[in-house]
């Protein structure tokens, strides 16, 4: 038996001029992303081909392994800002929040109301992909508490969850909302990754999605979730992206 392979469309069609991604890590030297400002322009500038010219972008504040504070993210913010513009880019909008591990430290940054926000009172947060923290409900009150929505990055790679699948019922009845890496729709991050995101989806759990783009392969790998099908199953989680701005 022969399968027709489902013909691409181009990112574009999923990228409007207002989308916004809420997950990347472009700024340069801080973290595992982009390693310097040429290479900041060279993933904007791939990205812009597909449609993304709204950026908030979201560097890792992980405890000594990237120690970024609100002061270090807003310089190199303003340096990309400054070289986009030189560089004849300033019809692309880039601003910044991070990307917090929900660790000892963060809570000392929440206890400060030291928060870098996407937009509002949205925190992107994640945990580490081997186990949740002890105290991961008691954080998740604590984010609220403070008047802050947490926003969970990419839910689906966290493999302990994949085999008890209420874990994820009970993060959105504890206030969660859920973020989708896009590259997860492609076998990416393996094949568990990517069947629990599509029934993720398909339980309408998620609310926005991110490329967490990190080099230039992620960019290459994110043309493959470029599908009629893809675009269906996603189509109001970009219209969320794109209400950011707006």
């Amino acid at each position: 038996m022969f399968f027709l392979k489902e013909k691409s469309i181009p990112l574009t069609t999923f990228f409007n001029d207002s989308f916004t991604d809420i997950h990347s890590h472009l700024l340069p030297g801080i973290d595992d992303g982009a390693k310097n400002i040429e290479h900041t322009l060279s993933l904007i500038s791939k990205m812009r081909s597909y449609g993304i010219k709204n950026f908030i972008t979201t560097p890792h504040v992980l405890g000594d392994v990237y120690p970024n504070t609100t002061e270090i993210i807003k310089l190199k913010l303003n340096e990309v800002r400054e070289a986009l513009v030189k560089s004849g880019n300033d019809d692309i909008f880039i601003n910044c929040a991070a990307e917090y591990m929900m660790d000892e430290k963060f809570s000392e940054l929440l206890a400060n109301e030291d928060i870098l926000t996407l937009k509002d009172n949205y925190v992107l947060v994640e945990m580490s992909y081997f186990n949740a923290p002890y105290n991961l409900y008691d954080i998740l009150f604590e984010i609220q508490l403070k008047g802050y929505k947490p926003v969970l990055a990419h839910p689906e790679r966290y493999i302990f969850y994949h085999n008890d699948f209420q874990n994820f019922y009970k993060l959105k009845k504890a206030g969660c909302l859920f973020q989708l890496n896009l590259l997860s729709l492609t076998e990416q991050y393996g094949k568990g990754v990517k069947n629990t995101a599509e029934k993720l989806i398909k339980e309408n759990l998620y609310d926005f999605v991110g490329t967490d783009t990190h080099h230039e392969n992620h960019l290459r790998l994110l043309q493959k979730i470029g599908t009629k099908k893809n675009y269906k199953k996603i189509e109001n989680l970009l219209q969320n992206n794109s209400r950011f701005l707006h």
